[in-house]
C-alpha cells in the first residue's frame, strides 16, 4: 500500500516537472509589467528589473516608443540579432509570430 502511494506521489512529480521543462523548451512569451524594464544582452541573456520612480524617469528621458513589432533571435553560438521588421511582409510575419 505504501508502495503504490510513493508511485502515485512520484508520477505526479514527474508529471508536473516535465510541464515546466516543456514549457521553459516552448519559450513561452510574457507580457511585461508596467514599469518593467528589460535589458537583452548581446550573448542572449536577458534580464528584467523594476525600477523605482526616480530611476524609472531618469530612463523615461532616454526611452523611445515602439513602433511596430520587433523581432530578435539567436545563432546557434547563442549570440543574439534584431531582426529588421520595416517592410511590409516582414511586420506580417512578426505580427503573425506575436500573436
Amino acid at each position: 500500500m505504501h508502495s503504490i502511494k510513493l508511485v502515485f506521489i512520484a508520477g505526479l512529480v514527474g508529471l508536473s516537472a516535465s510541464q515546466a521543462f516543456a514549457e521553459d523548451a516552448m519559450g513561452t512569451m510574457t507580457m511585461m509589467k508596467a514599469g518593467q524594464v528589460t535589458a537583452i544582452m548581446p550573448d542572449g541573456h536577458m534580464g528584467t528589473m523594476t525600477p523605482d520612480a526616480k530611476m524609472s524617469g531618469e530612463m523615461m528621458k532616454m526611452a523611445k516608443p515602439i513602433k511596430r513589432c520587433m523581432m530578435m533571435m539567436t545563432d546557434a553560438k547563442g549570440k543574439a540579432y534584431m531582426i529588421d521588421t520595416s517592410t511590409k511582409k516582414a511586420q506580417a510575419e512578426c505580427e503573425k509570430m506575436a500573436m
